[in-house]
């Protein structure tokens, strides 16, 4: 039953597997973001109130949900990588952390333009954005933290423990619309009930959340692949894997 979970412990399956993997998280992601933006952009009715100035929720709601399911994702790894002493799980660690603070400044970014029109600033110290912003902290101090020791075995420790214990900015972020009072407009998509948006509206933006979900999946593997080679650079596994890829350039 757990032999699946134990060949993750294995570099070279890893490797492998990320290998296979990206080819098909990209060409997927293309096709899912591609439908999304032509739908939501060109096709989706105007917003009643907001017009067209909607339209940056499909590419801020998505940044901003992958924000945080990406830094769970690093979290849960860490804590695999600190419980059950795996050095995947601090490999996928790592790898994680750049891209989540990419989606985390995206979803700012584009928050900041939305704000602007609809708030009549770029900024606001609501609790949405400010645990938005915390938590683009964390992912700096989580790879801050990894760098900062010689010994990489410390570094991944260390910036597994922060991650672990920086998890609790999720529910934060989530909940922050309804524990405060709060500018941020509440859940429309990711709540009990039936969504408040519309069909037309709806199916284009779960479009883009999936696209950037598969697109994750891809960028991770790729890096995933730079960290088990510069992780395992003195097996005897990578010296083979780079010989054979040199030998088919040739």
């Amino acid at each position: 039953m757990w032999t699946w979970f134990y060949k993750l412990a294995s570099p070279p399956y890893v490797y492998a597997a990320a290998a296979r993997l990206a080819p098909w998280f990209l060409a997927s992601a293309a096709l899912t973001i591609g439908y999304g933006l032509i739908d939501g952009l060109a096709f989706a009715p105007p917003d009643y109130q907001q017009g067209d100035a909607f339209r940056i929720i499909y590419v801020h709601a998505p940044g901003a949900w992958m924000s945080t399911f990406i830094y769970t994702t690093m979290a849960v790894a860490g804590a695999i990588g600190l419980i059950w002493r795996i050095k995947m799980g601090h490999a996928v660690a790592a790898a994680c952390a750049p891209i989540g603070a990419s989606f985390t400044l995206l979803a700012l970014a584009t928050g900041s333009l939305w704000g602007k029109p609809m708030w009549g600033t770029y900024w606001a110290w609501d609790p949405r954005l400010t645990s938005e912003l915390i938590l683009l902290f964390l992912y700096f101090g989580v790879m801050s933290l990894r760098s900062a020791f010689e010994d990489a075995a410390q570094g991944d420790r260390a910036a597994a423990l922060l991650a672990v214990v920086g998890v609790v900015n999720v529910p934060i972020i989530h909940y922050s619309v309804v524990w405060w009072n709060s500018l941020h407009q509440g859940a429309t998509v990711a709540k009990l009930g039936k969504p408040a948006i519309e069909l037309s509206m709806l199916w284009p933006l779960l479009s883009m959340i999936l696209g950037f979900m598969l697109f994750f999946g891809a960028v991770l593997c790729m890096r995933l692949q730079g960290e088990v080679l510069n992780r395992e650079r003195q097996a005897a596994w990578v010296r083979d894997a780079v010989k054979s890829r040199e030998a088919v350039k040739s």
